[in-house]
């Protein structure tokens, strides 16, 4: 595996509801969404925002998986679409994810998957983080 080089900036969020009304989520880097819980209305739901982080850190990290491979100078595109299935007992979790990469680019088919493959078991924080099970440290108070 190659070495690893982690830059950071301060990251996180938090989400704010009322008794009615849908929930807003604002980024620590200044990022602010509504989310919200119809189906039929148009946006994010918390499930979205899941698929969402994972498909975004994929073709960063795929991008940057054809740079370590000395291929970016012939990478034209990627783009990653995620779905997934809801498991079908408690707890309520997402039970699968699938994710369709389509990299274009002057390669061949070999090198493609060692791009998708790098990008999702190696480099991607989001899928590293989803598949090992990071500890939850919670605080609960009045204010």
């Amino acid at each position: 595996m190659a070495e690893l080089k982690v830059r950071t900036r301060e990251t996180g969020a938090s989400a704010v509801v009322g008794r009615t009304g849908l929930p807003h989520v604002k980024s620590l880097t200044g990022g602010e969404l509504d989310i919200v819980t119809n189906p039929s209305q148009p946006g994010f739901g918390p499930l979205d925002l899941l698929y969402a982080s994972l498909a975004s850190c994929l073709v960063l990290s795929a991008r940057i998986a054809a740079s370590r491979f000395g291929v970016l100078d012939r990478l034209t595109e990627v783009s990653v679409k995620v779905t997934g299935e809801k498991a079908h007992d408690e707890p309520s979790r997402v039970a699968r994810f699938d994710i369709a990469f389509i990299i274009k680019g002057d390669f061949d088919e070999t090198v493609r998957h060692a791009i998708a493959e790098a990008a999702e078991e190696e480099i991607c924080t989001v899928s590293n983080t989803l598949r090992g099970g990071p500890d939850f440290v919670s605080t609960v108070s009045a204010e």
